[in-house]
């Protein structure tokens, strides 16, 4: 997805770039704006892919547009410039955001409704220059510079790194960090101590009842609330509330928001805590041992797989993605403690299950 984002952006920066020299000559009005976007947002796809287009083909070259990508170096400094030139709230600050004149959209919704009409009352008055954004004339090419009439060409930069990344937002990409490191060192304390309690075991005993489980369904109704919120944002693209650490509007609009970009994680997340409950009323519902020894042993692959999963994400935050979702690092937490409280009784339900199933081929 990334290479046809930057190959559509590219193409339309040389013909738009053209178009402009050509209309520069005739004296028309030309509409300039700055589109700050994310190869890695699908959010930004639909705007580049979807809303832009038509009006490239209804303006021609009346409308120029710069593209500037912030997971580029210097592209993510021109967008502070650009947040702190217009006052953008931080909680604001995520892409797509498209500047035209003094005024500012962010998010694809306000770029599809509101963008045509500025570009009609922008040509009506004469035409709008590029944006007062400090450092942009500077990262156009010399020869496009000088006349902002010129085209709409693409800054140069380079890719930021995961250590750059990580330094975007150090308060919360340093919690990411400390609950990555809890969630593997909870996994290699499972690997570790449950094998040498298994070892210490006799096969006869089984995993204890499920009378003094709460722990169970608590957690597991914490992380569907949470999932469940996550399924909303992701879904409907409402803007998120994150608090006053993260940025989880960036983690929610990136391609990582998606499973093999189609299911959304928190819906993931959703059916993985529903499935947990589900299995958790039917282990009450009878009392014997083999089907709370399998309940136990799906609890425990379910809270095993989500835990794993997690880790994942939550590295991909700091590193990959450069912002942290608190809401994304509380189902984390979550589901770990669920992986560590189902630890021994799933474990020892499967070494229960599978000791019986060989002494009764």
């Amino acid at each position: 997805m990334r290479k046809r984002l930057t190959a559509i952006l590219l193409s339309l920066t040389w013909l738009l770039a053209m178009a402009g020299l050509a209309n520069a000559q005739q004296n028309t009005p030309v509409v300039h704006a700055v589109l700050f976007y994310s190869p890695t947002c699908p959010h930004c796809q639909h705007v580049i892919e979807d809303v832009l287009p038509p009006l490239y083909e209804q303006y021609g070259p009346q409308l120029q547009i710069v593209g500037v990508s912030t997971l580029e170096s210097d592209g993510w400094a021109l967008y502070q410039a650009a947040a702190e030139r217009f006052s953008i709230p931080e909680e604001k600050q995520v892409v797509p955001t498209l500047i035209i004149g003094e005024t500012i959209l962010i998010g694809s919704d306000e770029v599809a409704e509101q963008f045509p009409s500025l570009i009609e009352a922008g040509l009506a008055a004469g035409g709008v220059p590029l944006p007062d954004i400090p450092g942009l004339l500077e990262l156009l090419p010399a020869e496009a510079a000088p006349p902002p009439s010129a085209g709409s060409l693409m800054p140069t930069a380079v890719r930021l790194g995961p250590l750059e990344l990580f330094a975007r937002d150090p308060a919360g990409n340093t919690l990411a960090l400390l609950v990555l490191v809890g969630m593997v060192a909870s996994l290699v304390y499972v690997a570790v101590y449950g094998r040498q309690g298994l070892q210490a075991q006799e096969p006869a005993s089984g995993p204890g009842p499920f009378s003094g489980t709460w722990l169970v369904p608590m957690l597991a109704v914490a992380g569907l609330a949470v999932a469940g919120y996550l399924t909303y944002v992701e879904t409907t693209h409402a803007e998120a509330v994150c608090g006053p650490v993260g940025d989880c509007n960036t983690v929610q609009q990136s391609e990582y928001a998606r499973l093999f970009g189609v299911l959304p994680v928190g819906v993931l997340g959703a059916i993985g805590y529903i499935a947990m409950l589900a299995v958790w009323v039917w282990a009450r519902i009878g009392t014997d041992e083999r089907r709370r020894a399998l309940a136990w042993l799906c609890l425990f692959s379910l809270a095993a797989f989500g835990t794993l999963l997690s880790i994942y994400l939550t590295f991909l935050e700091p590193f990959v993605i450069g912002a942290t979702c608190a809401w994304c690092l509380s189902s984390a937490v979550i589901i770990t403690g669920l992986f560590l409280v189902t630890a021994r009784p799933g474990m020892q339900a499967a070494h229960v299950l599978f000791s019986r199933s060989l002494s009764h081929p």
